[in-house]
């Protein structure tokens, strides 16, 4: 666990007025929670797993088990989730689009990068910004790239009609703040990705947000877009948390649209990097992602959706030219007022905590617990 990481440090400026969902390692087991007004329930009783209590939402958190202020919580903070579709969007804004086409053109070696980004910038870079995804103009956009030989399977996600939707990671393989997150060993090129993560339920409502970590290999996704599966799905390579912001009347969708997303990394050698992403330089809306995500696909257990970042770190690093990469035992903050702040500390993914406690596992300890229980039958 990161040695600045504290329990109230990354918790949101209102934690105290707002509502929020979350989970903790007990004694017996992972417990959801529930946080109002800066009290702490164990909801376990009342719905075994976060998938189950958002599907009971609105709910009292009385009817939980009351465990006190959250600030003298003694219990582990994990991943906010569990049973829920780990979904990812990509491409969704105009500077992560021209990075993604610089790796593919780089064909993922970073000391190619600076002279080709100048190069695309120059040539793409305000076009990309003035249109909407899907639109007449795009679609001209689009033709005259063809015609000068620099479209991008990239930038067709970017400004064509289909978002990029992808699975980042297996249910109960996230991790929480605090944790370490991992790399793959064999990158020599990759960044973090700081991100808004939307919750959705079963029905398709996006009920509430929370921060994310969509750790990147650049290097391999620049080679291949179908090795995807291995820059984006590691061991530790996902983080969420600290806990899930729960929409109301004080907190809702436009506040997701105008957040501005803060990232800090601290190297072990001195090294310091800053940046901000904006949401509301975002191509596409975020309940249009939902759509997207739900065009003909079902989740009756919820899902997470990462919204995409503005921020790729382009800072040399070490060797000019080279950019920026993860080293061991850097420590990523990403954070905005009213979601907290989410740290973690960078591993390799061969050295981070196997994953081991699984859908088995969590069904085992659940049923262990005598919280597995039978629906009641209704009555005529």
């Amino acid at each position: 666990m990161p040695g600045d990481f504290s329990l109230l440090d990354s918790l949101p400026a209102d934690w105290r007025s707002g509502l929020f969902l979350g989970r903790v390692q007990t004694a017996a087991g992972p417990s959801p929670i529930l946080v109002a007004d800066g009290l702490a329930y164990d909801m376990s009783r009342v719905a075994p797993t976060v998938a189950q209590l958002v599907e009971k939402l609105p709910l009292a958190p009385e009817s939980g088990e009351a465990l006190g202020p959250l600030e003298d919580l003694d219990l582990p903070l994990l991943s906010p989730v569990d049973l829920q579709c780990v979904k990812a969007c990509g491409v969704t804004f105009a500077l992560s689009a021209l990075e993604r086409v610089i790796e593919e053109r780089a064909r993922g070696d970073a000391s190619a990068a600076a002279e080709i980004r100048g190069r695309l910038e120059e040539r793409v870079g305000g076009s990309i910004r003035a249109v909407a995804p899907g639109t007449e103009e795009a679609a001209a956009l689009k033709a005259a790239l063809i015609e000068d030989g620099l479209w991008s399977q990239y930038l067709e996600v970017a400004i064509g009609p289909d978002a990029e939707v992808f699975t980042k990671a297996p249910v109960l393989s996230t991790v929480g703040p605090g944790a370490d997150i991992g790399i793959r060993s064999d990158s020599t090129w990759n960044n973090p990705e700081p991100e808004i993560v939307l919750i959705v339920n079963a029905a398709g409502s996006a009920i509430g947000a929370t921060l994310g970590n969509d750790v990147n290999l650049r290097d391999f996704e620049g080679r291949s877009a179908l090795l995807l599966g291995k820059a984006k799905d590691n061991n530790a390579s996902c983080s969420l948390g600290p806990l899930i912001r729960l929409f109301d009347g004080d907190y809702g969708i436009d506040d997701v649209r105008n957040a501005e997303v803060e990232l800090s990394i601290d190297g072990p050698e001195g090294y310091r990097l800053e940046g901000v992403s904006s949401m509301n330089q975002i191509s596409r809306d975020p309940l249009e992602l939902v759509r997207q995500t739900l065009s003909e696909h079902q989740y009756p257990d919820g899902f997470t959706l990462f919204l995409g970042t503005l921020f790729a770190p382009v800072q040399d690093r070490d060797d000019p030219g080279r950019g920026f990469t993860h080293k061991v035992g850097d420590v990523v903050a990403i954070s905005t007022p009213r979601l907290g702040k989410l740290v973690n500390t960078v591993v390799t993914s061969k050295d981070a905590a196997p994953w081991t406690f699984g859908l088995t596992a969590l069904m085992t300890n659940l049923a262990t617990r005598g919280l597995l229980t039978a629906p009641e039958k209704e009555t005529a």
